[in-house]
């Protein structure tokens, strides 16, 4: 390996600045006015996978932003492994906040600044130089790899689980190795096996057909806003416990190993609230509880309600209509639609008599991601990491959603091992949104060894 590895360093400053012309394209998925932007982005990428050497790349249309497919498959009776990655970001908003224009990218500090340089550019970049200096030095790969990059990860990737069952025959392949994610800290080795799935609804009650004076039918007619409050009131118990009759029936026990790093990396409860500006409870929980519900327990939060007036002043009127918005993180075993079910026969039965409920469910939803434990290849890549950071990574859950691991295993029928180098404190989504250099450089000697590893293992 030590021939590929001088190689990626010889060429980390034209990776570096092949990563800042990336960065410079505004990728915003979420807005119809960076169409064209995002177009490029793709047009970007599929250049530079033909740079690396894929002899078979095509831009693949949907409804929505294109996805890129590539595909280097010549080494008889070795493994396939499928990459995945996102070049769309988020949007750069709010531009006063940031320090350096979030297009053009700077470094400080021996990091990159720019909008979508951790989410996803830098870790997708990784890969792609990787099979570069494969070809470069050895003019061929040790397994055979394919890439699927989407344009709407950012977005919610509304059309990506129609586009892999569509080409789940051109996909097929033993394992995916996603350079999206990101470690849990930046001083703590991790491998991500294991994401909370989602599912998201907007609630709306209706009393009167229109808005009504205050005073003239105060204490008479319905109030939207107070009827939905109820209802809203009545899914959690006083500490928060969620009270709706099945929502977590079907819910399966975790990975012990992840029950084990939440033992091990000794998060301080404290700091997470001050961190996040709230006050401290008291009793202040213990980092193994909070830890224990942000990886571990399904959620059901309410993100937003609105109804009557909510301008300047006052306006005296009942409001006639009142609705919220609510979004379920869901652990493995949990069903959308029954998660949606569940939730639908609640409030129904909560809905006060005079009232009208109405129940829109936003998306399909995704389930929950586990990996399996014994996966060959998940000791493989945690080796590889041992050996780069020096301690050998933790098991972690997220908390977050990532819907990829659970359309591969469903469309695939293959495990999904999260190797970005990506940290979780790099302010993606947020201003002044920045990438780790170190990682960029450790990040493609590991994929190199990784790639190396599971070549030579298959033999």
């Amino acid at each position: 390996m030590k021939d590929i590895e001088k190689w990626l360093r010889d060429y980390e400053e034209e990776a570096i600045e092949t990563l800042k012309a990336f960065c410079r394209l505004p990728s915003v998925s979420t807005d119809p006015a960076f169409a064209s932007d995002v177009r490029h982005a793709a047009e970007f990428v599929a250049n530079q996978l033909e740079k690396a050497g894929f002899p078979i790349i095509e831009i693949i249309e949907t409804n929505g932003h294109p996805t890129i497919v590539g595909e280097w498959c010549n080494v008889p009776n070795a493994p396939t492994i499928l990459i995945y990655g996102h070049y769309d970001v988020q949007p750069p908003d709010p531009i006063d906040k940031w320090k350096s224009s979030p297009f053009e990218p700077v470094i400080r500090d021996d990091r990159l600044y720019a909008r979508g340089v951790s989410d996803d550019k830098g870790p997708l970049s990784i890969p792609i130089a990787v099979v570069a200096a494969f070809r470069e030095v050895r003019g061929k790969l040790p397994i055979n790899i394919k890439v699927i990059i989407e344009g709407e990860e950012e977005s919610g990737s509304p059309h990506f689980a129609q586009t892999v069952e569509r080409l789940k025959d051109r996909l097929a392949c033993d394992l995916v190795v996603s350079a999206d994610g990101a470690m849990w800290r930046a001083d703590l080795p991790s491998m991500t096996v294991a994401s909370r799935g989602l599912v998201a609804l907007e609630v709306s009650v209706k009393g009167a057909h229109k808005d009504l004076h205050s005073g003239r039918h105060g204490g008479s007619a319905p109030n939207a806003i107070r009827a939905l409050t109820r209802m809203l009131a009545s899914m959690h118990d006083d500490n928060g416990n969620i009270v709706v009759d099945g929502f977590a029936d079907t819910a399966k026990p975790p990975d012990p190993a992840i029950t084990t790093a939440i033992e091990e990396v000794n998060f301080d409860a404290g700091k997470y609230f001050d961190d996040i500006g709230a006050p401290r409870p008291d009793p202040l929980p213990s980092g193994i509880e909070l830890l224990t519900l942000q990886w571990l327990r399904p959620t059901l939060e309410f993100n937003g309600i609105r109804g009557g007036y909510i301008g300047v002043g006052t306006k005296t009127v009942i409001p006639s209509e009142a609705s919220a918005k609510i979004t379920c993180r869901l652990i493995a075993g949990q069903k959308p639609d029954q998660v949606v079910a569940d939730i639908t026969q609640h409030l129904e039965a909560a809905l006060p008599q005079g009232y009208h409920l109405e129940i829109m469910r936003r998306g399909e939803g995704s389930e929950a991601f586990s990996l399996d434990p014994e996966l060959p290849a998940l000791s493989i890549a945690e080796d590889v990491l041992a050996d780069i950071m020096g301690s050998r990574p933790l098991r972690v859950a997220m908390g977050a959603t990532i819907p990829i691991g659970a359309v591969f295993a469903r469309h695939l029928g293959v495990g999904t091992i999260f190797f970005s180098f990506s940290t979780s404190d790099e302010d993606y989504h947020a201003p002044n949104e920045f990438f780790r250099l170190s990682n960029f450089r450790s990040g493609m000697i590991a994929w190199a060894r990784l790639i190396d590893r599971l070549g030579r293992d298959s033999k």
